[in-house]
């Protein structure tokens, strides 16, 4: 039986851990799922919500990031017209498959990051 390889162009075209990495990757994106599923997945969450439930993200990032995450799928952005204006985000459908992987990634980690610290 042939060995499945996680990536046969590492990192070339058509990678598919690359795409992912493109699509969440950086500091904050991941947070912000997790920050989001948190509250619930079908639940929105506006932008004080996100700032304040992320330890050190600053407002440029959390724009940017909430900017990058609208236009690759991840969130829906509702902007409400009122004084002050209001604005929501939710988890979009695709960013509900990511929340299955983030908690594996999660658990691994858990697992075998104090492992490392124990020798």
């Amino acid at each position: 039986m042939a060995k499945e390889m996680i990536c046969e162009n590492v990192g070339g075209a058509g990678c598919g851990l690359r795409r992912v990495l493109d699509l969440v990757g950086g500091k904050w994106k991941i947070l912000i799922l997790c920050a989001m599923q948190a509250n619930g997945v079908d639940r929105t969450m506006r932008y004080g919500q996100i700032r304040r439930t992320i330890v050190g993200i600053t407002n440029t990032m959390l724009a940017q990031s909430l900017r990058e995450m609208e236009q690759d799928g991840l969130v829906l952005r509702q902007q409400y017209d009122e004084m002050p204006v209001r604005v929501e985000y939710t988890l979009t459908d695709r960013a509900r498959t990511l929340i299955p992987i983030l908690l594996e990634l999660r658990d691994w980690g858990e697992a075998n990051m104090d492992a490392e610290k124990d020798g």
